[in-house]
């Protein structure tokens, strides 16, 4: 799996791209989780997007987070109820989750397949499947 990652020139045309005005902070965050191929949690991002001397709050960083989540420009992984990561990859993908190290690490769509689902609700239609696969260092 292929990882894109954008230098700060390029995010304004991308944020463009995505239906986002492209403020100096807007810049800042997404520069953020798009300069790398790694998975983020808001409090690195607040701390990455205030390593040149910026002022963004975590306020302004989580409706940052949201509006790109919306605008379907980065993904939120929800690994566990207290870990949320930001993936910059938005292809299908699925992922390990290391309890031990909170490492999030992709796996390739095509290596998981999923064989069907429940009935969905009246009036629903999915949207999509996302699998995490917890993993722990073998002792013993």
């Amino acid at each position: 799996m292929e990882c894109k990652t954008h230098n700060r020139e390029s995010l304004p045309a991308l944020l463009r791209a995505h239906g986002i005005s492209p403020t100096h902070q807007r810049i800042e965050i997404a520069h953020a989780i798009l300069s790398r191929c790694d998975h983020v949690s808001a409090d690195r991002i607040l701390a990455l997007a205030n390593d040149r001397a910026t002022e963004t709050s975590k306020a302004t960083v989580y409706n940052t987070l949201k509006l790109f989540v919306e605008q379907k420009l980065i993904r939120e992984v929800i690994a566990d109820p207290g870990r949320i990561f930001y993936d910059p990859n938005t292809e299908p993908h699925h992922h390990f989750y290391n309890v031990d190290t909170g490492e999030l690490t992709d796996i390739d769509a095509s290596a998981i397949e999923v064989s069907g689902l429940p009935p969905l609700p009246h009036g629903a239609v999915a949207e999509g499947v996302d699998v995490i696969v917890r993993i722990r260092s073998h002792t013993g």
